[in-house]
């Protein structure tokens, strides 16, 4: 089997979390339409795809479908849509949602991708990071990787770096070590979903950019049209700037 990782730069692959409701937004956000006529999702897909590594979408099982040009090049890394891990209990399996359990099948994931690779590059694995990203930002993923990679050496004991505000933590913007799989798995076996309890004792926080602010943690429709004012702004002084 392939081994998909880009251990030089400690990444193992991307989770894209589109699983989610979206009540107020009034449809999944990852069907939302940029106005470049993209879609959300392979916006998030395109971005992730300039990682080299196995990009893994967590769509709860909704059949969310990524655009045909960017399935069919077979020179580039996989493209998976995920299952929710499913909680082994009693002998019977059961799927109850939620971001942790996406993250967790993510995990699995790329160690059965990388399971008949060489026992250095196992251990590269577990101390290699999964990028996740949500479905309610538009940062890309090239760009939240560089700025959350800058501090895996002084990440040391922490196994979760996540951006921050003022005010919140962002754990679905984040990076979360390989290496923490069996503790995610263990802690959903318990029953438990909540994110916060979860990374708190392990989690590292990057400030947000002050221009990421306005991309992200979009609920409704006028919010994300608000996100993508924003995005459009970003990229125009970009351009100019070149």
């Amino acid at each position: 089997m392939t081994n998909y990782s880009n251990f030089q730069d400690n990444l193992a692959g991307v989770v894209i979390l589109a699983g989610g409701a979206s009540i107020r937004m009034g449809t999944p956000k990852a069907t939302l339409t940029l106005p470049t006529n993209e879609q959300l999702l392979d916006y998030h897909v395109r971005h992730s795809l300039n990682l080299h590594v196995p990009v893994m979408i967590a769509d709860n099982e909704r059949g969310l479908e990524v655009d045909s040009v960017l399935m069919d090049n077979e020179s580039q890394p996989p493209i998976i849509h995920i299952a929710d891990y499913e909680v082994v209990k009693n002998n019977k399996k059961s799927k109850t949602g939620g971001a942790l359990v996406a993250i967790e099948s993510a995990l699995q994931t790329l160690i059965t991708l990388n399971s008949s690779a060489a026992l250095e590059n196992k251990l590269l694995l577990q101390s290699s990071w999964l990028l996740v990203i949500s479905c309610d930002s538009l940062i890309p993923a090239t760009e939240l990787w560089q700025n959350l990679q800058s501090l895996i050496d002084n990440a040391r004991d922490k196994k979760v770096i996540c951006l921050a505000d003022e005010n919140h933590l962002y754990p679905l913007l984040g990076i979360y070590r390989v290496s923490i799989e069996p503790d995610l798995k263990a802690y959903v076996d318990s029953g438990e979903r909540r994110v916060m309890s979860f990374i708190n004792p392990v989690v590292q926080t990057v400030q947000f950019l002050k221009q990421w602010q306005p991309l992200t943690n979009f609920n409704t429709p006028a919010e994300f049209m608000h996100a993508c004012e924003a995005l459009r702004n970003i990229n125009t002084a970009l351009s100019r700037e070149i």
